[in-house]
């Protein structure tokens, strides 16, 4: 009896499991493919950053083409939009587990002034978007030179 290892009984594993499978067989009685219940609203993670320069954006967009990303600004409202597209369903595969969400996301972000439009930079490296807004001129701090008398 020592080879054998005992288990516990884990009644919530078991509920998680049954649940998934009556989801599976509702979906399945009611027609919804696969692709259907993954397609859901997600907006990506951002970190807004500012130094005397600029106002820095990053966000996180894993596993989306540059050309899935858009970026638009009005004013002081940066706009981060995009689509994370599922790949293609296909025949005989099944999911155990699908936690990644897919569709169309939009993220606005109000910033705390105007930006210089004109010279915006934006990279997309290794997931993750960094879009650097320039402040206007009027907005940068000034030294002013005190005179002694």
């Amino acid at each position: 009896m020592a080879d054998k290892q005992i288990k516990r009984w884990d009644p919530f594993r078991e509920l998680m499991s049954l649940r998934e499978e009556m989801d599976r067989l509702f979906n399945t009685f009611f027609g919804r493919s696969v692709s259907e219940e993954l397609e859901g609203v997600w907006v990506p993670v951002i970190d807004i950053e500012e130094d005397n320069e600029n106002f820095i954006v990053s966000a996180e967009l894993p596993g989306l083409k540059k050309e899935d990303v858009k970026i638009s600004v009005r004013g002081n409202l940066l706009t981060i939009s995009g689509e994370r597209k599922h790949e293609a369903e296909t025949k005989n595969k099944t999911y155990h587990r699908v936690e990644r969400m897919y569709g169309k996301f939009s993220r606005t972000i109000t910033l705390p002034s105007d930006v210089d439009v004109n010279k915006i930079k934006a990279i997309y490296k290794d997931g993750v978007l960094h879009i650097t807004l320039p402040k206007p001129e009027t907005m940068k701090p000034k030294e002013i030179e005190v005179e002694i008398k």
